[in-house]
Order: structure tokens, then sequence, then C-alpha cells
């Protein structure tokens, strides 16, 4: 299934039902006095996190939403039922926005994470509700609100503990599925990477963490070239960075160091939050390097590179220092847990986007004068 990242969607809340202006009438009851019930609420809008769905691609094919509205009081002090609520089940990670606006509405990075994204309408009041000792015949009613309703962005941003960066053919797949069990298409030519994969990395019985593998990036990305940025989301929500490069290129020319130098400058271009991450180079294919030279093409790289952090030399296809490089990841993982990414809540309690609560008090200005039943 293609990867499907990024999905537009319009969602309706149903109105909620007018209240009723009636009387009772009954035989030998003169003057029986009002009985309007209310009318329900309008249905709201819910967005669930599900770690059973990977892709949006759901909301690609449909994309308009509209809850129940709800039904009209009537008389004899009946009330009208309220609209059911409608549920969407989006993947763990997806970030809620408000397409119109841009406001970040809801970062749903939890199994089960809630997020009311349109209200529903409140219930109008009938006219039981406006009788008095001055006013015994009130024929006052409440019509229903009307819901709300959003043009929202949904985007995934995939959730892992470290993320693999590099010029396209630098072995990141291939680094992935040494130490995973991962298995991204692996070729001799660029791009064969065209959407992120997810591996998990186990160091023991009870001990992993997740590794992410992203299309790579050429210099120019921010103006379109190649991929783009369109896949850096995906290292957002990670901890580490681990940056591949490819110490022995095909072409003679290339300069390791200088290709460094431009993934480095695109990254900043894209966030500096992204930027400021954790990154550790790793220098990918020493197999391909007599083992005279080896030493000497790191240290000449490393410091035409002017790097201070770690540094790890691996070969992803025979296995060379991937170990060495998991175990170190693993310690740096448990020394700096991840910080969390929502509010403590508790289960399915729902987290309100908008600032009005739902039982908002009734603005008298929109009550009408409704004939009697």
């Amino acid at each position: 299934m293609k990867f499907v990242d990024e999905a537009f969607i319009e969602v309706y809340a149903g109105d909620g039902g007018s209240g009723a202006a009636s009387f009772r009438r009954e035989k030998f009851i003169p003057r029986g006095g009002p009985d309007g019930g209310d009318g329900g609420r309008g249905g709201s809008i819910y967005l669930v996190a599900d770690r059973n769905i990977n892709t949006l691609v759901d909301y690609r094919f449909l994309r308009i939403f509209r809850a129940k509205r709800g039904e009209n009081g009537r008389g004899s002090d009946r009330y009208g039922r309220g609209g059911d609520d409608m549920v969407l089940r989006v993947p763990v990670g997806t970030v809620v926005s408000d397409a119109d606006t841009g406001e970040a509405l809801a970062d749903l990075a939890h199994h089960e994470a809630r997020a009311i994204v349109a209200k529903g309408g409140r219930g109008g009041w009938g006219n039981l509700h406006y009788k008095s000792s001055t006013n015994r015949a009130p024929r006052q009613f409440q019509p229903g609100e009307k819901g709300e309703a959003r043009r929202l962005h949904l985007e995934l941003k995939v959730l892992a503990d470290v993320g693999l960066l590099g010029m396209p053919n630098a072995g990141k797949s291939t680094l992935i599925r040494a130490v995973s069990a991962a298995q991204p298409k692996v070729a001799d030519y660029p791009f064969t990477t065209l959407a992120p994969s997810l591996g998990v990395v186990r160091i023991d019985m009870d001990k992993s963490f997740v590794m992410a593998d992203i299309p790579g990036l050429i210099e120019g990305a921010a103006e379109g070239a190649g991929l783009g940025h369109q896949f850096l989301r995906h290292l957002q929500r990670t901890r580490l960075l681990l940056h591949v490069i490819d110490l022995a290129p095909l072409d003679p020319e290339t300069d390791p160091a200088q290709e460094a130098r431009a993934i480095v400058e695109e990254l900043r271009r894209y966030n500096e939050t992204l930027y400021q991450k954790p990154r550790w180079l790793v220098l990918n294919k020493i197999d391909m390097i007599d083992e005279e030279e080896r030493d000497a093409r790191i240290v000449d790289f490393v410091r035409a590179f002017g790097w201070t952090e770690p540094v790890y030399a691996v070969s992803a296809l025979t296995g060379n220092g991937c170990a060495a490089l998991v175990q170190a990841v693993s310690r740096w993982l448990d020394e700096h847990p991840a910080e969390a990414l929502l509010p403590e809540v508790e289960d399915n309690e729902p987290v309100v986007l908008t600032p009005t609560p739902i039982d908002a008090p009734r603005a008298p200005s929109k009550i009408k004068q409704g004939e009697s039943s």
C-alpha cells in the first residue's frame, strides 16, 4: 500500500434540536400550563488514535463527515433525542490542525488519545423553562444551536526513537535491515526508499527501540529537489538522529564531507528544532575501503567535516560495527528518556480543543416567540 501521511477532511457537527412551545390540553384540566420539552443536542465529532491503523489512506477518498442533529422537543414534556456522536479513528502520531488558520488543535501521540474536533450544538429550551408567577402561559422557546464546522489538516508523524538521515544510497535501508527485522527495498540506484519504514531494534528479550528510515535528501531539497522535505516531519518525534554517510562513493570526485554539510544545511532550513536534535555520524560502507587506509580515511573525513560528536564506522552490508552502534544507541536512550508528548489524561478523557465549554449558558438573544400547539 502506498504510504499516505497527509489528508484534508471536512467535519460538520450536528445542530441542536429546537425547543417546543406547547401547552397541556386535557379534558377537565383547564389552563394546564406549558409543557414544551427541550431539543436534543447535536452529535459531536471525535478523532481517536488507534495503533491498529497505519496510514491516513481512508481519508483520501472519504473527506466529508457529518454528525446527526438533535431531535426537536415536543409537547407533554417530551425532550428531543440527542444526535449520536461520530468517532473517526486515525493512526497514532496524527497531528490535527485547522486547515484554514493553521492553528494546531491536537497531537494524538498515544493509543486511544481523543480530541473533539467539532462540537454538536446545544438543544434549545422549550417553553416549560419560561413559566413563572408572572408569566403563566409563556410562548417563548429556543432554537437549537448550530453545530461546529471545520476543515481539518491531518498529518501523520511516525513514532520512533531513532531516525536515519542521509543522502540517497548512503545505506540507510541496508542499515535498518541489518539491525532490525524491517525489510525496506535495497537497490543500486538512488531513491529506492520512497516511503518511511519502521524497524524494531531488539537489544534483548525486554529491551528494544524503534528506528525510522526515510527517503534520502539531496542538496536543494528545500526547493523541491528529489523528494523534497515532505518526509522530514517523521524525524521530529525522534530523540536521536543517525546521519548515515557513504564513506566510499562510487564517483571518486564526490566529497563525502561536502555532501554531509549539504544534508545538515537542508535540515537547518527545514526546522531549527530538528536541526538542534542530538545527532551522531555513522560512516557506512567501510568494507569497501582497504584496511590499511580505513583509519586514515575516517580521520580525514572527521577533520574535514569538523565534527566533535560521536562517530561510528560500520558496514551495514557485512554487519561490522553494527552491534557496537546499537548498544551505544540503547545506552543513550536509557540515559535520555522520552519526554511526554501529551499531558497525562485519564482513559477516554477527551482533549477539548475549543475554549467554550459544552455546558455554556444559552444566550437570551436567541429566544423566539412561538405559537401554542
